[in-house]
């Protein structure tokens, strides 16, 4: 399954109480259990005005109806190529 980085211009998103990141994550469970299972939220990274969410999803525009239902920004779609961590400087 092709995996996703959603970037989403969220101003204040840093600022967000605990109970607003919970009401949120559960809204965006609750679409995707409407969605069905090929689509899926792996985690989400909340920075001062920006969260970027990764993804398996068979296409970026399933992640965009998505993002549509749950009211949420989808500003840039990236398709994941590679994965690469400290472990690849030592592949051979």
């Amino acid at each position: 399954m092709p995996k996703f980085v959603i970037e989403r211009e969220i101003p204040g998103a840093g600022q967000m109480t605990p109970e607003q990141l919970q009401a949120a994550a559960r809204e965006s469970l609750r679409v995707l259990a409407d969605l069905g299972p090929q689509i899926q939220w792996l985690h989400s990274y909340v920075t001062d005005n920006k969260v970027y969410c990764i993804y398996w999803a068979p296409s970026a525009e399933l992640i965009l109806e998505h993002a549509r239902r749950v009211g949420a920004p989808a500003n840039r779609i990236s398709a994941v190529r590679y994965l690469m961590d400290p472990a690849a400087a030592d592949a051979n």
